[in-house]
């Protein structure tokens, strides 16, 4: 017999976090969720998201065992930033059963009904500030940090429930010796022009972490507001991620552009912790995980450029160029193995010529789909 059960105390909770390492316990390329980051991130009170939005968890079970979990969302401020009134689903996995998905989505759909909301988006995890996207090609090894993984089925479940393609997000991906030193040496100009018009490349100053995250923010909010999708992070939100990345940050691969001392744009990239995930077991760092991650943490020799932004009135000068360059030689000087450029939106050239100038190999796509209600 099956069911579908809301979640709505800490066992509950557990089984919806534990839920993806049974269902993927025989897939060499699954990278399981750190518990403790998990339980934070879907806990009312623990995560800024909840002080203006809403989600519900769901689990279904058969025979008292899970075979499958979503999170119906209400994204409050997106629908106040777009006029809308739009929901998301995340957290999504399942067995292969098009009528297990089914019960799954349906629990959705009246959960945002009730809200009045008339079309759901996903897979989106509160947003897309946060992990979002269905891999739907390049399924040949694990994700690198902060990117979701599905099984393939995934898409042929949700296209038979009558979702349909809203956008692809890109992944490019570098590997050592495979980048382009021509256009890298190209930089070097383009930086001395910028000189000119008193813009400058710098890395972060962690000594003064609050001051520049403060700075960062104010760049990200203006920076990607013509995205897709794109809603403003608060204070909160922004500092949460931030703080979170910090522990992980190599202040090396945060590169910032600014003209008389106002930040204008900037690059981060961060070490694939996913290469220590993969080993730690459930995503339990007690307790042997937290001695692995500290051990293997510094072994780590790929990194995923997150995020690239440049306020608009300074695009197209050869900025985004020289971040994404910046970062680049930074890979060769640590002797990285891999660089993933992760995600970009499919249609955005702006951002997609330079990865590709530079080298940058399209090998990955995700896909947000869409249903009206």
């Amino acid at each position: 017999m099956r069911i579908v059960k809301t979640v709505s105390g800490k066992k509950e909770l557990k089984a919806f976090i534990d839920f993806p390492h049974t269902l993927y316990a025989q897939d060499p390329n699954y990278v399981p969720e750190l518990f403790i980051a998990q339980r934070d991130l879907l806990t009312p009170g623990k995560h800024p998201f909840f002080k203006h939005s809403t989600i519900q968890l769901f689990l279904l079970l058969e025979d008292g065992a899970v075979i499958g979990r979503i999170a119906a969302i209400e994204n409050t401020n997106h629908n106040k930033t777009y006029g809308l009134q739009e929901g998301f689903f995340g957290f999504f996995d399942c067995i292969n059963e098009v009528s297990a998905a089914k019960q799954l989505i349906d629990e959705v759909y009246n959960w945002l009904e009730d809200r009045g909301i008339n079309k759901v988006i996903g897979p989106v995890n509160f947003s897309t500030n946060e992990v979002c996207g269905l891999l739907v090609e390049g399924f040949d090894g694990p994700p690198v940090a902060m990117m979701p993984y599905n099984a393939p089925y995934y898409l042929t479940l949700l296209e038979s429930l009558g979702f349909a393609k809203k956008v692809d997000l890109r992944a490019y991906r570098y590997t050592a010796g495979n980048y382009s030193e021509r256009s890298l040496k190209l930089l070097d100009r383009i930086e001395e022009r910028l000189k000119r018009n008193r813009i400058s490349i710098r890395h972060i100053d962690m000594k003064n972490f609050r001051q520049e995250r403060d700075a960062l923010r104010e760049v990200y909010n203006k920076a990607w507001d013509k995205n897709l999708g794109f809603v403003a992070m608060t204070k909160e939100e922004f500092d949460y991620t931030a703080n979170d990345l910090k522990l992980i940050l190599d202040p090396k691969f945060c590169i910032i552009a600014e003209q008389d001392n106002k930040v204008i744009g900037f690059a981060l990239a961060i070490p694939d912790i996913n290469q220590v995930l993969i080993k730690i077991k459930k995503g339990r760092l007690f307790p042997t995980g937290l001695i692995r991650l500290i051990r293997d943490k510094k072994k780590i020799d790929g990194i995923r450029i997150l995020l690239l932004g440049v306020v608009d009135g300074y695009r197209k000068m050869g900025i985004e160029a020289c971040l994404y360059g910046g970062i680049i030689k930074q890979f060769k000087v640590k002797k990285m193995k891999y660089a993933e450029a992760s995600w970009t939106l499919e249609h955005n050239e702006m951002v997609n010529r330079p990865i590709e100038d530079i080298g940058g190999q399209l090998y990955r796509k995700y896909r947000i789909l869409e249903k009206q209600l």
